[in-house]
């Protein structure tokens, strides 16, 4: 399998075509996205939603491996995406059918999933580009840029003939999903989830994402704006919340609930131990691990367009806003934004020896989820109010 271009710097490359690689014909995009995200939101489950949609990465990512090389696999907070590499499309079709039965099974958690021939965009003129956003020792994130992305997560949602249907199977690396971590709350005054995709399929739509992408830079340089700081604000609780205990057992094979509760509680009374009296226990230092974390978060990526969650000041968040809003208004963006009061922070951790571990964040309360629903109905051409005016936010 050829290895993806890698990207280490977001603000500076993350917009650059030229920094990813044109998927051919040979490719698939594999798609899933939670169903009912109203109501479950309404149910107060948004770590439900949250977990399932990390268990889709940490599984395909398993399901895809071909030695040590990384999958371009994303988080979307109800969702992910991952670039299906020729030769692969059989263990990703097993693993999104295993996903979709346990998750509507032991999660009641309806997930729809699909496969999209990468050919099948191609043959209407939609492209997609594929990078990984690297951060050493195999730990990376897919980012994608082009209008297919976006078409295959349309087609999955409006046609029935890419979906597949669940069926049960094994999920090895179900097992490394956890969500022990209590929610980050903001320090310069909001968080901002953004999602932003461009109206021209072609060279001037992603012309005008890079504009965009350069122009909040300018507003608030993102690597400042990252939601875990550099870490030193991450703390978890011990006994861990009854929830996140529960979505834990729920991750492992049948039979083995009551084993991993107890090794969560186990895990994570040493870890908040180490961290409150600043211990080290043997190669593991926790305050290098939470500056790790938050280096290894995925607070920005691209999927089509820009996907950020930001802690920022009440004036940068609407001044993004209305930067958007005039994008929009000119006809070259589509966009949705959503505040939260905090970030919440979705674990998957492989080999701990190993230094193998990344994180996924969203804003409390299924922030973009919030930010894809008025996305939706801009695209769809009605006029929406954000849940909250981002003109009221914090200061």
């Amino acid at each position: 399998m050829a290895r993806l271009p890698a990207i280490q710097d977001f603000a500076a490359e993350a917009s650059d075509p030229g920094r990813y690689a044109m998927l051919d014909g040979g490719w698939s995009l594999a798609i899933a996205d939670v169903v009912g995200s109203t109501r479950l939101a309404g149910e107060g489950r948004h770590r439900d939603v949250n977990f399932v949609a990390a268990a889709v990465v940490a599984v395909l990512s398993q399901a895809m491996r071909a030695g040590e090389e990384p999958v371009a696999c994303q988080f979307g907070g109800d969702g992910a995406i991952a670039a299906v590499p020729p030769g692969r499309e059989a263990e990703a079709r097993s693993a999104l059918a295993a996903l979709a039965h346990w998750s509507a099974g032991t999660m009641d958690v309806p997930l729809r999933v699909g496969i999209v021939p990468v050919q099948a965009l191609l043959d209407q003129g939609l492209e997609v580009l594929a990078a990984l956003h690297d951060f050493g020792n195999g730990n990376a994130f897919g980012l994608f840029l082009g209008a297919g992305v976006v078409a295959a997560d349309s087609w999955v949602k409006d046609d029935a003939r890419w979906r597949l249907d669940p069926a049960a199977g094994p999920l090895p690396g179900l097992e490394n999903v956890s969500c022990r971590w209590n929610p980050v709350k903001p320090r310069r005054g909001t968080v901002l989830c953004v999602i932003v995709d461009a109206v021209d399929e072609g060279p001037a739509g992603l012309a005008a994402l890079a504009r965009i992408q350069k122009s909040i830079e300018r507003i608030v340089p993102t690597e400042g704006a990252a939601p875990l700081g550099t870490g030193e604000r991450l703390a978890m609780h011990w006994p861990p919340a009854w929830r996140s205990l529960l979505l834990e057992a729920r991750g492992g094979r049948p039979g083995e609930a009551f084993h991993r509760m107890a090794g969560a509680l186990v895990k994570s009374g040493i870890l908040c131990a180490l961290m409150r009296f600043g211990l080290k226990l043997a190669n593991f230092d926790p305050g290098r691990y939470r500056r790790s974390m938050a280096r290894r978060s995925d607070f920005r990526k691209s999927a089509g367009g820009p996907r950020m969650v930001l802690d920022v000041t009440g004036t940068e968040a609407a001044d993004i806003e209305r930067l958007l809003s005039e994008a929009a208004e000119a006809g070259e963006v589509d966009y949705g934004v959503a505040l939260a009061d905090a970030t919440t922070v979705t674990c998957l951790v492989g080999d701990f020896a190993a230094d193998r571990h990344v994180h996924f964040v969203d804003g409390a309360g299924l922030g973009f989820w919030r930010a894809s629903v008025m996305l939706k109905a801009m695209k769809a051409g009605r006029k929406v109010i954000a849940p909250r005016r981002l003109a009221e936010a914090p200061r």
